[in-house]
Protein backbone atom coordinates (compact mmCIF):
# COMPACT_ATOMS: atom_id res chain seq x y z
CA UNK A 1 0.00 0.00 0.00
CA UNK A 2 2.91 2.39 0.71
CA UNK A 3 4.14 2.02 -2.86
CA UNK A 4 0.70 2.85 -4.21
CA UNK A 5 0.20 5.73 -1.80
CA UNK A 6 3.39 7.40 -3.01
CA UNK A 7 2.58 6.88 -6.68
CA UNK A 8 -0.98 8.15 -6.45
CA UNK A 9 0.02 11.16 -4.38
CA UNK A 10 2.32 12.22 -7.21
CA UNK A 11 -0.49 11.58 -9.68
CA UNK A 12 -2.94 13.71 -7.74
CA UNK A 13 -0.45 16.56 -7.53
CA UNK A 14 0.26 16.39 -11.26
CA UNK A 15 -3.40 16.18 -12.23
CA UNK A 16 -4.45 18.95 -9.89
CA UNK A 17 -1.81 21.33 -11.16
CA UNK A 18 -2.64 20.64 -14.80
CA UNK A 19 -6.41 20.92 -14.63
CA UNK A 20 -8.81 23.73 -13.89
CA UNK A 21 -12.49 22.84 -14.29
CA UNK A 22 -14.61 25.95 -14.06
CA UNK A 23 -16.95 25.99 -11.04
CA UNK A 24 -15.78 22.50 -9.94
CA UNK A 25 -14.61 22.24 -6.37
CA UNK A 26 -14.86 19.21 -4.10
CA UNK A 27 -17.29 19.07 -1.24
CA UNK A 28 -16.01 19.26 2.30
CA UNK A 29 -14.16 16.08 3.24
CA UNK A 30 -15.61 14.65 6.41
CA UNK A 31 -12.70 12.24 6.84
CA UNK A 32 -13.13 8.48 6.71
CA UNK A 33 -14.48 8.25 10.28
CA UNK A 34 -14.68 4.51 10.02
CA UNK A 35 -11.66 2.79 11.47
CA UNK A 36 -12.22 0.64 14.48
CA UNK A 37 -9.02 1.92 16.05
CA UNK A 38 -7.16 5.16 15.34
CA UNK A 39 -9.45 6.29 12.49
CA UNK A 40 -12.74 5.66 14.24
CA UNK A 41 -15.82 7.82 13.60
CA UNK A 42 -15.50 10.24 16.49
CA UNK A 43 -18.79 11.90 15.53
CA UNK A 44 -20.48 8.73 16.72
CA UNK A 45 -20.08 9.69 20.34
CA UNK A 46 -16.42 8.91 21.04
CA UNK A 47 -13.74 11.55 21.58
CA UNK A 48 -10.83 11.81 19.20
CA UNK A 49 -7.42 10.71 20.55
CA UNK A 50 -5.77 13.49 22.48
CA UNK A 51 -2.72 15.14 20.97
CA UNK A 52 0.35 13.04 21.78
CA UNK A 53 -1.69 9.92 22.58
CA UNK A 54 0.52 6.89 21.94
CA UNK A 55 -0.33 3.75 20.00
CA UNK A 56 -1.00 1.62 23.08
CA UNK A 57 -3.60 4.10 24.30
CA UNK A 58 -5.24 4.08 20.87
CA UNK A 59 -5.21 0.28 20.81
CA UNK A 60 -7.17 0.32 24.06
CA UNK A 61 -9.98 1.99 22.13
CA UNK A 62 -10.62 -1.31 20.37
CA UNK A 63 -12.12 -2.59 23.60
CA UNK A 64 -15.03 -0.21 22.97
CA UNK A 65 -17.98 -2.14 21.47
CA UNK A 66 -18.72 0.63 18.96
CA UNK A 67 -17.51 -0.74 15.62
CA UNK A 68 -20.12 0.99 13.51
CA UNK A 69 -20.20 2.70 10.11
CA UNK A 70 -23.35 4.60 9.11
CA UNK A 71 -24.21 6.38 5.87
CA UNK A 72 -27.16 7.59 3.83
CA UNK A 73 -27.82 5.58 0.68
CA UNK A 74 -26.66 7.17 -2.56
CA UNK A 75 -27.39 6.08 -6.14
CA UNK A 76 -25.54 8.92 -7.89
CA UNK A 77 -23.37 7.97 -10.87
CA UNK A 78 -22.34 11.39 -12.27
CA UNK A 79 -18.75 11.24 -11.05
CA UNK A 80 -17.89 8.12 -13.08
CA UNK A 81 -19.56 9.34 -16.26
CA UNK A 82 -17.89 12.74 -16.00
CA UNK A 83 -14.50 11.07 -15.48
CA UNK A 84 -15.05 9.03 -18.65
CA UNK A 85 -15.92 12.24 -20.51
CA UNK A 86 -12.68 13.87 -19.33
CA UNK A 87 -10.62 10.83 -20.35
CA UNK A 88 -12.31 10.73 -23.76
CA UNK A 89 -11.28 14.39 -24.17
CA UNK A 90 -7.67 13.43 -23.49
CA UNK A 91 -7.32 14.70 -19.93
CA UNK A 92 -7.35 13.27 -16.43
CA UNK A 93 -10.35 14.29 -14.31
CA UNK A 94 -9.80 16.75 -11.50
CA UNK A 95 -9.30 14.55 -8.38
CA UNK A 96 -11.89 16.63 -6.50
CA UNK A 97 -14.62 15.38 -8.87
CA UNK A 98 -13.84 11.69 -8.22
CA UNK A 99 -16.27 10.08 -5.77
CA UNK A 100 -15.53 6.35 -5.42
CA UNK A 101 -19.07 5.35 -4.43
CA UNK A 102 -20.37 6.75 -7.73
CA UNK A 103 -17.83 4.68 -9.67
CA UNK A 104 -18.90 1.57 -7.75
CA UNK A 105 -22.62 2.25 -8.18
CA UNK A 106 -22.34 2.75 -11.95
CA UNK A 107 -22.45 -1.00 -12.61
CA UNK A 108 -25.34 -3.42 -12.52
CA UNK A 109 -25.20 -6.04 -9.79
CA UNK A 110 -26.90 -9.41 -9.50
CA UNK A 111 -28.03 -9.13 -5.88
CA UNK A 112 -31.16 -11.03 -4.89
CA UNK A 113 -34.24 -8.83 -5.12
CA UNK A 114 -36.96 -8.52 -2.46
CA UNK A 115 -40.49 -9.60 -3.28
CA UNK A 116 -42.07 -6.31 -2.22
CA UNK A 117 -41.02 -2.77 -1.40
CA UNK A 118 -37.87 -2.32 0.62
CA UNK A 119 -34.45 -3.91 0.29
CA UNK A 120 -32.56 -7.16 0.18
CA UNK A 121 -29.15 -7.20 1.89
CA UNK A 122 -26.12 -9.08 0.52
CA UNK A 123 -22.76 -9.08 2.29
CA UNK A 124 -19.70 -10.78 0.77
CA UNK A 125 -15.97 -10.23 0.51
CA UNK A 126 -12.57 -11.55 -0.46
CA UNK A 127 -9.09 -11.56 0.95
CA UNK A 128 -6.24 -9.57 -0.58
CA UNK A 129 -2.49 -10.25 -0.67
CA UNK A 130 -1.95 -7.56 1.98
CA UNK A 131 -1.66 -9.41 5.25
CA UNK A 132 -5.02 -9.73 7.08
CA UNK A 133 -6.70 -7.19 4.74
CA UNK A 134 -9.90 -7.99 2.87
CA UNK A 135 -12.45 -6.15 0.76
CA UNK A 136 -16.02 -6.46 2.09
CA UNK A 137 -18.98 -5.52 -0.09
CA UNK A 138 -22.42 -4.55 1.22
CA UNK A 139 -25.07 -4.78 -1.50
CA UNK A 140 -28.61 -3.46 -1.22
CA UNK A 141 -31.28 -3.99 -3.87
CA UNK A 142 -34.87 -2.91 -4.41
CA UNK A 143 -37.53 -4.79 -6.35
CA UNK A 144 -37.47 -4.67 -10.12
CA UNK A 145 -39.68 -2.22 -11.98
CA UNK A 146 -41.94 -4.92 -13.37
CA UNK A 147 -44.41 -5.43 -10.54
CA UNK A 148 -48.08 -6.13 -10.29
CA UNK A 149 -50.07 -2.92 -10.53
CA UNK A 150 -49.03 0.40 -11.98
CA UNK A 151 -46.78 3.08 -10.57
CA UNK A 152 -48.36 6.33 -9.39
CA UNK A 153 -48.63 9.06 -12.03
CA UNK A 154 -45.68 11.44 -12.32
CA UNK A 155 -45.70 15.23 -12.08
CA UNK A 156 -42.30 16.29 -13.41
CA UNK A 157 -41.09 19.91 -13.48
CA UNK A 158 -38.16 20.26 -15.87
CA UNK A 159 -35.86 23.15 -14.98
CA UNK A 160 -33.71 23.75 -18.05
CA UNK A 161 -30.56 25.85 -18.23
CA UNK A 162 -30.70 28.08 -21.35
CA UNK A 163 -27.70 30.25 -20.46
CA UNK A 164 -25.04 31.09 -23.03
CA UNK A 165 -22.76 28.21 -22.02
CA UNK A 166 -25.54 25.75 -22.94
CA UNK A 167 -25.14 26.69 -26.63
CA UNK A 168 -22.12 24.37 -26.88
CA UNK A 169 -22.97 21.18 -28.82
CA UNK A 170 -23.97 18.41 -26.45
CA UNK A 171 -25.75 20.68 -23.97
CA UNK A 172 -29.11 22.30 -24.76
CA UNK A 173 -29.48 20.36 -28.02
CA UNK A 174 -28.92 17.13 -26.10
CA UNK A 175 -31.46 18.17 -23.48
CA UNK A 176 -34.07 18.94 -26.15
CA UNK A 177 -33.55 15.63 -27.89
CA UNK A 178 -33.76 13.78 -24.58
CA UNK A 179 -36.96 15.55 -23.49
CA UNK A 180 -38.59 14.79 -26.82
CA UNK A 181 -37.81 11.09 -26.44
CA UNK A 182 -39.02 11.02 -22.86
CA UNK A 183 -42.25 12.85 -23.69
CA UNK A 184 -43.18 9.93 -25.91
CA UNK A 185 -42.32 7.43 -23.18
CA UNK A 186 -44.41 8.97 -20.40
CA UNK A 187 -47.97 7.82 -19.79
CA UNK A 188 -51.11 9.76 -20.62
CA UNK A 189 -51.83 10.36 -16.92
CA UNK A 190 -48.35 11.83 -16.30
CA UNK A 191 -47.79 15.60 -16.27
CA UNK A 192 -44.85 17.85 -17.13
CA UNK A 193 -44.00 21.53 -16.66
CA UNK A 194 -41.10 23.46 -18.21
CA UNK A 195 -39.08 26.19 -16.48
CA UNK A 196 -36.11 27.88 -18.15
CA UNK A 197 -33.43 30.06 -16.61
CA UNK A 198 -30.55 32.24 -17.73
CA UNK A 199 -30.16 35.58 -15.93
CA UNK A 200 -33.81 35.18 -14.86
CA UNK A 201 -36.21 32.24 -14.61
CA UNK A 202 -39.47 31.76 -16.49
CA UNK A 203 -42.22 29.14 -16.49
CA UNK A 204 -42.77 28.46 -20.18
CA UNK A 205 -45.24 25.60 -19.64
CA UNK A 206 -47.34 25.10 -16.49
CA UNK A 207 -48.06 21.58 -15.27
CA UNK A 208 -49.71 19.88 -18.26
CA UNK A 209 -51.15 16.37 -18.65
CA UNK A 210 -49.59 14.32 -21.45
CA UNK A 211 -52.97 13.04 -22.59
CA UNK A 212 -53.94 15.08 -25.65
CA UNK A 213 -51.15 17.61 -25.14
CA UNK A 214 -48.01 15.89 -26.41
CA UNK A 215 -47.72 18.17 -29.44
CA UNK A 216 -47.94 21.29 -27.26
CA UNK A 217 -45.22 19.92 -24.98
CA UNK A 218 -42.99 18.97 -27.91
CA UNK A 219 -43.40 22.47 -29.39
CA UNK A 220 -42.39 24.07 -26.09
CA UNK A 221 -39.28 21.89 -25.98
CA UNK A 222 -38.36 22.68 -29.60
CA UNK A 223 -38.68 26.44 -29.02
CA UNK A 224 -36.02 26.52 -26.28
CA UNK A 225 -33.06 28.75 -27.15
CA UNK A 226 -29.96 29.95 -25.32
CA UNK A 227 -29.75 33.42 -23.79
CA UNK A 228 -27.34 35.03 -21.28
CA UNK A 229 -25.99 34.31 -17.78
CA UNK A 230 -26.59 31.36 -15.44
CA UNK A 231 -28.82 32.23 -12.48
CA UNK A 232 -29.22 28.66 -11.27
CA UNK A 233 -30.66 29.75 -7.93
CA UNK A 234 -33.55 31.54 -9.65
CA UNK A 235 -34.16 28.50 -11.83
CA UNK A 236 -34.38 26.09 -8.89
CA UNK A 237 -36.61 28.46 -6.88
CA UNK A 238 -39.01 29.02 -9.79
CA UNK A 239 -38.93 25.31 -10.55
CA UNK A 240 -40.09 24.41 -7.06
CA UNK A 241 -42.75 27.13 -7.13
CA UNK A 242 -44.07 25.71 -10.41
CA UNK A 243 -43.97 22.19 -8.97
CA UNK A 244 -46.02 23.28 -5.96
CA UNK A 245 -48.54 25.12 -8.15
CA UNK A 246 -48.97 21.97 -10.22
CA UNK A 247 -48.75 19.58 -7.28
CA UNK A 248 -50.74 16.38 -7.76
CA UNK A 249 -51.88 14.41 -4.75
CA UNK A 250 -51.06 10.73 -5.07
CA UNK A 251 -48.46 11.43 -7.76
CA UNK A 252 -44.66 11.42 -7.63
CA UNK A 253 -43.76 15.11 -7.73
CA UNK A 254 -40.20 15.76 -8.86
CA UNK A 255 -38.03 18.62 -10.10
CA UNK A 256 -35.61 17.61 -12.88
CA UNK A 257 -32.70 20.06 -13.24
CA UNK A 258 -30.82 19.93 -16.56
CA UNK A 259 -27.72 22.14 -16.49
CA UNK A 260 -23.96 22.41 -16.79
CA UNK A 261 -24.19 23.93 -13.27
CA UNK A 262 -21.76 26.72 -14.10
CA UNK A 263 -23.66 29.25 -11.99
CA UNK A 264 -22.31 32.80 -12.36
CA UNK A 265 -25.27 35.05 -11.47
CA UNK A 266 -27.41 35.33 -8.35
CA UNK A 267 -27.12 32.75 -5.58
CA UNK A 268 -24.45 30.13 -6.35
CA UNK A 269 -24.40 28.30 -3.01
CA UNK A 270 -26.22 24.95 -2.92
CA UNK A 271 -27.18 25.18 0.76
CA UNK A 272 -28.57 28.68 0.32
CA UNK A 273 -30.48 27.76 -2.85
CA UNK A 274 -32.13 24.72 -1.27
CA UNK A 275 -32.84 26.55 1.98
CA UNK A 276 -35.06 28.98 0.07
CA UNK A 277 -37.24 26.11 -1.12
CA UNK A 278 -36.92 23.92 1.96
CA UNK A 279 -40.57 24.38 2.96
CA UNK A 280 -41.92 23.12 -0.36
CA UNK A 281 -39.34 20.34 -0.46
CA UNK A 282 -40.14 18.98 2.98
CA UNK A 283 -43.87 19.65 3.15
CA UNK A 284 -44.71 18.21 -0.25
CA UNK A 285 -41.92 15.63 -0.59
CA UNK A 286 -40.69 17.09 -3.89
CA UNK A 287 -37.35 15.49 -4.78
CA UNK A 288 -34.62 16.68 -7.13
CA UNK A 289 -33.11 14.75 -10.04
CA UNK A 290 -30.00 16.44 -11.45
CA UNK A 291 -28.82 15.83 -15.02
CA UNK A 292 -25.38 17.26 -15.77
CA UNK A 293 -24.17 18.11 -19.28
CA UNK A 294 -21.14 19.79 -20.87
CA UNK A 295 -17.38 19.30 -21.04
CA UNK A 296 -17.00 22.01 -18.38
CA UNK A 297 -19.39 21.04 -15.62
CA UNK A 298 -20.09 22.35 -12.10
CA UNK A 299 -19.91 18.89 -10.55
CA UNK A 300 -19.62 19.96 -6.93
CA UNK A 301 -22.61 22.32 -7.09
CA UNK A 302 -24.88 19.80 -8.82
CA UNK A 303 -23.91 17.00 -6.45
CA UNK A 304 -24.56 19.20 -3.41
CA UNK A 305 -27.92 20.33 -4.78
CA UNK A 306 -29.03 16.73 -5.30
CA UNK A 307 -27.89 15.66 -1.83
CA UNK A 308 -29.66 18.57 -0.17
CA UNK A 309 -32.70 18.08 -2.42
CA UNK A 310 -33.29 14.43 -1.42
CA UNK A 311 -32.40 13.25 -4.90
CA UNK A 312 -29.47 12.20 -7.01
CA UNK A 313 -27.43 13.10 -10.08
CA UNK A 314 -26.38 11.62 -13.39
CA UNK A 315 -24.14 13.00 -16.12
CA UNK A 316 -24.69 12.59 -19.87
CA UNK A 317 -22.28 13.41 -22.68
CA UNK A 318 -23.91 11.94 -25.78
CA UNK A 319 -27.23 10.88 -27.27
CA UNK A 320 -26.93 7.24 -26.23
CA UNK A 321 -26.35 8.14 -22.59
CA UNK A 322 -29.13 10.74 -22.68
CA UNK A 323 -31.61 8.24 -24.10
CA UNK A 324 -30.65 5.78 -21.40
CA UNK A 325 -31.16 8.38 -18.67
CA UNK A 326 -34.45 9.80 -19.93
CA UNK A 327 -35.93 6.59 -21.35
CA UNK A 328 -34.82 4.18 -18.62
CA UNK A 329 -33.45 5.81 -15.48
CA UNK A 330 -35.85 8.73 -15.09
CA UNK A 331 -39.03 6.68 -15.63
CA UNK A 332 -37.61 4.16 -13.17
CA UNK A 333 -37.08 6.95 -10.66
CA UNK A 334 -40.63 8.25 -11.01
CA UNK A 335 -41.67 5.64 -8.46
CA UNK A 336 -40.10 5.53 -4.98
CA UNK A 337 -39.74 2.38 -2.90
CA UNK A 338 -37.92 3.95 0.04
CA UNK A 339 -37.45 7.35 1.66
CA UNK A 340 -34.66 8.43 4.01
CA UNK A 341 -32.84 5.12 3.59
CA UNK A 342 -29.69 4.61 5.68
CA UNK A 343 -27.29 1.73 6.16
CA UNK A 344 -25.31 0.78 9.23
CA UNK A 345 -22.58 -1.86 9.28
CA UNK A 346 -21.52 -3.31 12.63
CA UNK A 347 -18.08 -4.94 12.55
CA UNK A 348 -17.38 -7.57 15.18
CA UNK A 349 -14.64 -6.30 17.56
CA UNK A 350 -13.57 -9.90 18.21
CA UNK A 351 -12.55 -10.43 14.59
CA UNK A 352 -12.03 -6.96 13.07
CA UNK A 353 -9.04 -4.77 13.92
CA UNK A 354 -9.85 -1.82 11.66
CA UNK A 355 -12.02 -0.87 8.70
CA UNK A 356 -12.51 1.92 6.20
CA UNK A 357 -15.56 2.82 4.11
CA UNK A 358 -14.57 3.65 0.54
CA UNK A 359 -16.17 6.94 -0.49
CA UNK A 360 -19.53 8.25 0.79
CA UNK A 361 -17.63 11.18 2.33
CA UNK A 362 -20.62 13.52 1.93
CA UNK A 363 -23.15 10.90 3.04
CA UNK A 364 -21.81 9.94 6.47
CA UNK A 365 -24.37 9.83 9.29
CA UNK A 366 -23.64 9.83 13.00
CA UNK A 367 -24.10 6.30 14.32
CA UNK A 368 -26.62 7.37 16.95
CA UNK A 369 -28.79 8.92 14.21
CA UNK A 370 -29.31 5.66 12.34
CA UNK A 371 -32.77 5.14 13.82
CA UNK A 372 -33.59 8.84 14.10
CA UNK A 373 -36.04 9.17 11.22
CA UNK A 374 -35.84 12.95 11.35
CA UNK A 375 -32.31 12.68 9.93
CA UNK A 376 -32.22 12.67 6.13
CA UNK A 377 -31.27 9.53 4.27
CA UNK A 378 -31.45 8.68 0.59
CA UNK A 379 -34.46 8.25 -1.71
CA UNK A 380 -34.37 5.04 -3.74
CA UNK A 381 -36.63 3.80 -6.52
CA UNK A 382 -37.39 0.36 -7.94
CA UNK A 383 -34.71 -1.50 -9.88
CA UNK A 384 -31.84 0.13 -7.99
CA UNK A 385 -28.82 -1.44 -6.37
CA UNK A 386 -26.60 0.33 -3.85
CA UNK A 387 -23.09 -0.93 -3.14
CA UNK A 388 -20.69 0.05 -0.37
CA UNK A 389 -17.14 -1.30 -0.23
CA UNK A 390 -15.01 -1.57 2.90
CA UNK A 391 -11.33 -2.26 3.39
CA UNK A 392 -11.22 -4.48 6.48
CA UNK A 393 -8.25 -5.75 8.48
CA UNK A 394 -9.07 -8.77 10.56
CA UNK A 395 -7.31 -9.93 13.70
CA UNK A 396 -4.57 -12.46 12.85
CA UNK A 397 -6.15 -15.91 12.58
CA UNK A 398 -9.62 -14.52 13.33
CA UNK A 399 -12.56 -16.87 12.80
CA UNK A 400 -16.28 -16.40 13.19
CA UNK A 401 -18.68 -13.51 12.75
CA UNK A 402 -17.26 -10.57 10.80
CA UNK A 403 -20.03 -8.04 10.22
CA UNK A 404 -23.77 -7.36 10.19
CA UNK A 405 -25.24 -4.87 7.74
CA UNK A 406 -28.62 -3.26 8.39
CA UNK A 407 -30.63 -1.01 6.09
CA UNK A 408 -33.43 1.18 7.47
CA UNK A 409 -35.97 3.05 5.38
CA UNK A 410 -39.38 4.71 5.53
CA UNK A 411 -42.35 3.59 3.48
CA UNK A 412 -42.89 6.32 0.84
CA UNK A 413 -46.61 6.57 1.58
CA UNK A 414 -47.11 5.72 5.27
CA UNK A 415 -43.65 6.83 6.49
CA UNK A 416 -43.54 3.66 8.63
CA UNK A 417 -39.93 2.52 9.31
CA UNK A 418 -38.63 -0.89 8.20
CA UNK A 419 -35.30 -2.71 8.52
CA UNK A 420 -33.53 -5.63 6.87
CA UNK A 421 -30.17 -7.20 7.77
CA UNK A 422 -27.46 -9.45 6.36
CA UNK A 423 -24.38 -11.10 7.91
CA UNK A 424 -20.90 -12.18 6.90
CA UNK A 425 -18.63 -14.81 8.50
CA UNK A 426 -14.87 -14.95 8.05
CA UNK A 427 -15.03 -18.39 6.42
CA UNK A 428 -17.30 -16.93 3.69
CA UNK A 429 -14.52 -14.65 2.41
CA UNK A 430 -13.16 -15.70 -0.98
CA UNK A 431 -9.44 -16.43 -1.08
CA UNK A 432 -8.74 -13.75 -3.70
CA UNK A 433 -10.50 -10.63 -4.97
CA UNK A 434 -9.60 -11.55 -8.55
CA UNK A 435 -11.12 -15.03 -8.24
CA UNK A 436 -14.31 -13.83 -6.57
CA UNK A 437 -17.75 -13.34 -8.12
CA UNK A 438 -18.22 -11.12 -11.15
CA UNK A 439 -19.96 -8.49 -9.05
CA UNK A 440 -17.25 -8.26 -6.40
CA UNK A 441 -14.49 -8.14 -9.04
CA UNK A 442 -16.34 -5.33 -10.84
CA UNK A 443 -16.79 -3.42 -7.59
CA UNK A 444 -13.11 -3.80 -6.69
CA UNK A 445 -11.96 -2.74 -10.17
CA UNK A 446 -14.14 0.39 -10.12
CA UNK A 447 -12.98 1.28 -6.59
CA UNK A 448 -9.29 0.80 -7.38
CA UNK A 449 -9.75 2.97 -10.49
CA UNK A 450 -11.41 5.75 -8.50
CA UNK A 451 -8.68 5.56 -5.87
CA UNK A 452 -6.03 5.98 -8.57
CA UNK A 453 -7.78 8.99 -10.12
CA UNK A 454 -8.74 10.59 -6.81
CA UNK A 455 -6.79 11.95 -3.90
CA UNK A 456 -4.24 9.14 -3.95
CA UNK A 457 -4.54 8.31 -0.24
CA UNK A 458 -3.82 4.63 -0.80
CA UNK A 459 -6.78 3.57 1.34
CA UNK A 460 -7.39 0.32 -0.53
CA UNK A 461 -5.23 -2.70 0.28
CA UNK A 462 -3.20 -4.53 -2.37
CA UNK A 463 -3.82 -1.80 -4.96
CA UNK A 464 -2.51 -2.83 -8.39
CA UNK A 465 -0.72 -0.51 -10.78
CA UNK A 466 -3.03 0.94 -13.42
CA UNK A 467 -1.57 -1.24 -16.18
CA UNK A 468 -2.24 -4.30 -14.00
CA UNK A 469 -5.73 -3.03 -13.23
CA UNK A 470 -6.35 -2.57 -16.97
CA UNK A 471 -5.42 -6.23 -17.50
CA UNK A 472 -7.83 -7.33 -14.76
CA UNK A 473 -10.59 -5.21 -16.33
CA UNK A 474 -9.88 -6.65 -19.80
CA UNK A 475 -10.12 -10.19 -18.46
CA UNK A 476 -13.36 -9.35 -16.68
CA UNK A 477 -14.85 -7.75 -19.80
CA UNK A 478 -13.87 -10.78 -21.90
CA UNK A 479 -15.36 -13.28 -19.47
CA UNK A 480 -18.61 -11.36 -18.91
CA UNK A 481 -19.07 -9.98 -22.43
CA UNK A 482 -20.41 -6.85 -20.74
CA UNK A 483 -20.36 -3.58 -22.67
CA UNK A 484 -20.33 -1.49 -19.49
CA UNK A 485 -17.32 -3.39 -18.11
CA UNK A 486 -15.61 -3.08 -21.50
CA UNK A 487 -16.14 0.68 -21.19
CA UNK A 488 -14.52 0.57 -17.74
CA UNK A 489 -11.53 -1.33 -19.12
CA UNK A 490 -11.10 1.21 -21.92
CA UNK A 491 -11.27 4.10 -19.46
CA UNK A 492 -8.59 2.53 -17.24
CA UNK A 493 -6.38 1.93 -20.28
CA UNK A 494 -6.81 5.57 -21.35
CA UNK A 495 -5.95 6.84 -17.89
CA UNK A 496 -2.86 4.64 -17.81
CA UNK A 497 -1.66 6.14 -21.13
CA UNK A 498 -2.35 9.71 -19.96
CA UNK A 499 -0.19 9.23 -16.87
Amino acid sequence: MERFRTRTALLALTAASGLLLTACSGGADTGDGSKAADRHDYSAGQPAPAEGQDADERDDRREDPDHLSTFALDVDTASYDYARRALADGRLPDPSTVRPEEFVNSFRQDYDRPDGDGFSVTVDGARTDDEDWSLVRVGLATRTTGRTGERPPAALTFVIDVSGSMAEPGRLDLAQESLSVMTERLRDDDSVALVTFSDEAETVLPMTRLDGNRDEIQDAVSDLDTQDSTNLGAGVETGYETAVEGLREGATNRVVLISDALANTGDTDADSILERVSGERREHGITLFGVGVGSDYGDALMERLADKGDGHTVYVSDSDEARKVFSEQLPRNVDLTARDAKAQVAFDPETVEEFHLVGYDNRRVADEDFRDDRVDGGEVGPGHTVTALYAVRTEPGAEGHLATATVRWLDPETRDPHEETGDLETDALDDSVWNASRGLRTTATAAYFADALGRGEGDLPDAPRLDELADHADDLADSTESEEIRGLAEAIDTANRLM
